[in-house]
C-alpha cells in the first residue's frame, strides 16, 4: 500500500496521509484491527469512514473522492 500512499501524496499533494506503522497506541485509539492495513477519513478529527485490506489506487481514489474534490474548490 506504500506504493498507492505514495502516488496519492504526489498526485493530491494538499490531502494529508499518515502512517502509524506498529504504533500500539494508535492502534488501539483508533479501534484497528487485525487486518491491515487500515485507511480512516477524518473531518475535523472525527472519523467519518474507514476502509480495511489492500486497496487500489482508483480504490483509494474512490473513497478520498469527497476530499479530493473539496479541495479543488
Amino acid at each position: 500500500m506504500n506504493n498507492v500512499f505514495n502516488k496519492i501524496s504526489t498526485k493530491y499533494p494538499d490531502i494529508e496521509i499518515e502512517s502509524l506503522d506498529y504504533d500500539f497506541d494508535d492502534v488501539e485509539k483508533y479501534n484497528v484491527g487485525e487486518i491491515l492495513p487500515v485507511l480512516i477519513k477524518f473531518d475535523n478529527d472525527k472519523e467519518i469512514d474507514r476502509i480495511v485490506g489492500e486497496k487500489s489506487l482508483k480504490e483509494v481514489e474512490q473513497f478520498l473522492k469527497w476530499v479530493i474534490l473539496w479541495k479543488k474548490i
